[in-house]
């Protein structure tokens, strides 16, 4: 079945988008919007999925009324700016998680509200996101509608667990190419690349490692609203979010430890430069020391040619030490 097309004639604002299946007697029918639902719920054994596309600040007062939830949790949900958590609240459950994506280096996350109710889900977000795009629903969204709101619950929170996967792939590769730069020449932009990608890090953790609680709630606790022949699913979302944490934390070692490399790459540079500078200032010391003994007095006679044998063996024996110098030092990898 094509996923609905998105129609905002019914909209609070221009910006506002309802769209949805419903399941009514085995037969699937498009939400169009709020009349649609409206006219569909009129019947007691039509179960529904409404989709709503709106920016942060849009009521859906009038969406939660006629889903009979409860007014806090559309106050919630107009608030968004939430953590990821699970709330039961009046006979529904409301669970707010984050779509990240990777896109040009940045990692991006979307809030999307779940609200389960007895005989319906209700997903809003903005235009960041599109559950009908994810995997689990692009070939028939109604037929898993048809096995349950709880069901398409799942289907849905799995899809925004498995989107995870490619996101931590790109931050590894990018981790691999940071710390092979580190190793060839550490630079100052290496280290804003560093820091941006922690920030990155940290962002993910926090969209992530609150749900792990979400989860919990669901496989461990007898909520009416969750068959329990699909908390089984909801298990194995469980597992992954799990993988997911822990990679992030592995990933937020490396970088660490990358960071930790690059400082001491700096010291070690800083080091090799002094040491060479000290090596310098040695084998120029003698010069130094002969030009301060003869003077300047000297260098007239010495271009004029009238001085004495002895004044170019000195010479002649200062600079032969200080090559020597130059070899030794260089011998030692200090200049």
């Amino acid at each position: 079945m094509p996923s609905p097309t998105p129609s905002s004639a019914d909209a609070d604002t221009p910006a506002t988008v309802v769209r949805g299946i419903a399941r009514v007697g085995g037969r699937s029918v498009v939400i169009g919007g709020r009349e649609d639902l409206a006219e569909l719920l009129r019947d007691p054994a039509t179960t529904v999925w409404v989709d709503v596309t709106a920016p942060e600040g849009v009521p859906v007062t009038d969406i939660a009324a006629l889903l009979d939830l409860h007014p806090l949790v559309a106050e919630d949900i107009a608030e968004r700016n939430q953590r990821a958590k699970f709330e039961e609240m009046d006979g529904s459950i409301h669970i707010v998680m984050f779509a990240v994506r990777y896109e040009a280096g940045t990692v991006d996350t979307v809030e999307v509200d779940l609200v389960l109710g007895g005989r319906s889900l209700l997903t809003v977000h903005d235009a960041g996101f599109d559950p009908f795009a994810l995997d689990q629903l692009r070939s028939d969204p109604a037929g898993v509608l048809g096995r349950g709101t709880d069901y398409l619950l799942y289907s849905i929170t799995d899809g925004l667990v498995d989107a995870l996967f490619p996101v931590m792939d790109a931050i590894e590769d990018q981790i691999d190419d940071l710390q092979d730069e580190v190793i060839r020449k550490a630079t100052p932009t290496t280290l804003e690349r560093l820091f941006a990608l922690k920030r990155q890090l940290i962002s993910l953790r926090r969209a992530t490692s609150p749900a792990r609680e979400i989860f919990n709630q669901l496989t461990n606790r007898d909520l009416a609203l969750v068959s329990a022949g699909h908390v089984v699913y909801f298990r194995d979302v469980y597992d992954h979010l799990i993988r997911v944490t822990d990679e992030l934390d592995n990933d937020r070692d490396l970088v660490a430890g990358t960071l930790d490399v690059y400082l001491s790459t700096v010291n070690n540079n800083l080091s090799v430069t002094m040491k060479r500078l000290t090596g310098v200032t040695a084998v120029l010391a003698g010069i130094g020391a002969f030009a301060g003994i003869f003077g300047m007095s000297e260098a007239g006679s010495a271009f004029a040619g009238t001085e004495a044998v002895g004044f170019w063996l000195v010479t002649g024996g200062v600079f032969g030490l200080a090559l020597v110098l130059a070899w030794v030092l260089h011998r030692i990898d200090w200049i």
